[in-house]
């Protein structure tokens, strides 16, 4: 989303339309009764019964704060530096162009790092690489408000994306580690809502501490709350032997950084640029050498970075597939809808955040439902069936009329949001349930890896959209969003025909 010069005007922002007022303390009203509801039925994730895997309920409880809190602090991290970049370029006195690297330096040097993250813990245990990245973004969060010179904030931004991989890239395993087999799905799908809930709030809350504090404020608040998460980790995740003693892959972890990296360069140059210059080819090009190096390494490795029996299950694989193309189109569809909003229908900055706000809510309203039924049910017939939702509400929104209400732009993104929610924390579940707990890192990093990549090819496809046609670049894109989610499903329905309903 681009921010706009009123954000300090977004906690006031209303829309109003003939049949409805949306407001932003309606979505705080919504978000908090759903972790109310949430919160009434959390009892059965601290149940313990006989045969039970991973720790009693009271260490559950405890690791699980820990990582939520942990999870709250990268969402809003790095969704709330966006609506800040403005108030920070004139602060520091820089360009537009510098200060976009206030939020790309982070997003970078995570995108780099995560598949190393997910397999130096299989070596070395998730305790000592989750202790270590939370205390390096706690510090980095600190250095990043106290930064006074661009340099310096966006080094602190890239040690702080550094410390960000190494928990958010091992976060589901932890969970699944500590968690029993009974409620993977219902864990996952409280994750998914607090990652949709964050990202709904985030801007709103970006803009009221903009409006009373200074930017630097947006990183001084993560110290306390990561002191207390490392508190509990300390206390809480127990240490474990390597389940992988096994030499490290460097060739292998060099590639897969230089694989991810290249590829948010790509789409970077590809989404400000507007147009193919040479350096979002040269990019791409390398994104492409570093892909074919990469499986060609970890195909010959003894003991690769990623060991590729994990895509021999074919559940695995096809689900890993699903969650790549569905993010495709959400990556597609994030950046199409501001275009739409602001140079389309000519809402502005403020009032095209609140228009979005209802894709989030979707989520958080339906993803812990749908991880609960997970447990109980079919996970993968669970996300086909979000998927459909999914693409039916693309497919509303790509024929939006020309001058549509806003309550009806609202009804077509809060379907899109109820159908990914449906899908996400189920097919999470059939990922990480489907490789044994000593792969569960590998799992883990492969979904964050899958979501980075889907989300960059996306702003890859708008970038060249925009380039070649910006004055129709919103309607394409949209379509192109819901053929990649039709894609999706059509995975999805032969991952149903491979495993059979019963095995599933």
């Amino acid at each position: 989303m681009v921010p706009g010069e009123n954000s300090d005007m977004a906690s006031n922002a209303i829309i109003e339309c003939k049949c409805c007022v949306f407001r932003p303390d309606s979505l705080l009203i919504i978000v908090f009764a759903s972790f109310l509801s949430q919160a009434l039925k959390m009892t059965t994730l601290f149940s313990n019964q006989p045969g039970d895997e991973g720790l009693p309920g009271q260490e559950r409880a405890r690791v699980m704060a820990a990582v939520m809190t942990t999870t709250l602090m990268g969402v809003f991290d790095g969704t709330m530096i966006n609506i800040a970049l403005p108030s920070m370029a004139k602060a520091m006195q820089v360009p537009a162009n510098v200060s976009v690297w206030f939020a790309n330096g982070y997003l970078l040097s995570a995108a780099m790092t995560l598949a190393i993250f997910a397999a130096l813990a299989v070596r070395v245990g998730y305790r000592p690489v989750f202790l270590s990245g939370l205390t390096v973004f706690t510090l980095t969060s600190l250095g990043c408000a106290l930064a006074s010179t661009p340099e310096m904030l966006i080094g602190m931004r890239i040690m702080q994306g550094i410390g960000g991989a190494a928990t958010l890239s091992i976060a589901p395993a932890i969970l699944r580690s500590v968690f029993p087999g009974r409620l993977l799905g219902r864990i996952l799908g409280l994750h998914a809502l607090l990652i949709a809930s964050s990202s709904a709030i985030a801007p709103v809350l970006g803009g009221t501490v903009l409006g009373i504090l200074s930017w630097k404020w947006l990183f001084a608040i993560n110290v306390l709350p990561g002191a207390v998460s490392l508190l509990l980790v300390f206390r809480s995740l127990p240490p474990k032997p390597a389940s992988d003693r096994t030499p490290f892959d460097t060739p292998g972890a060099v590639l897969s950084a230089l694989l991810l990296g290249s590829m948010v360069m790509a789409a970077n140059s590809f989404s400000s640029d507007h147009h193919i210059s040479v350096g979002a080819i040269s990019w791409s090009l390398l994104a492409m050498f570093s892909a074919i190096t990469f499986i060609w390494q970890i195909r010959r490795a003894k003991h690769p970075l990623l060991p590729p029996v994990m895509f021999k299950n074919g559940r695995f694989t096809l689900a890993a597939l699903t969650s790549l193309a569905c993010f495709v189109s959400q990556g597609i569809t994030f950046i199409a809808l501001p275009f739409l909003f602001q140079s389309v229908y000519g809402y502005s900055p403020v009032v095209s955040a609140l228009l979005f706000t209802p894709w989030p809510i979707g989520i958080v309203l339906i993803a812990p439902h749908a991880g609960r039924w997970a447990d109980t049910f079919s996970a993968p017939l669970i996300s086909t069936v979000g998927l459909a939702l999914f693409v039916v509400g693309l497919f509303l929104l790509a024929t939006l009329p020309a001058s549509p209400a806003a309550w009806d732009i609202c009804l077509r993104s809060l379907w899109c949001g109820i159908g990914f929610g449906c899908f996400q924390s189920p097919n999470n579940r059939e990922m990480l349930s489907n490789v044994s707990r000593d792969y569960a890192s590998y799992a883990s990093g492969v979904l964050s890896i899958v979501r980075t990549f889907g989300q960059c090819l996306g702003a890859a496809v708008m970038g060249v959209l925009l380039a070649i046609n910006e004055l129709q670049a919103v309607h394409y894109a949209l379509w192109i969003a819901v053929v990649a989610s039709a894609a999706s499903v059509v995975l999805s329905v032969s991952r149903l025909r491979k495993t059979g309903l019963a095995a599933a």
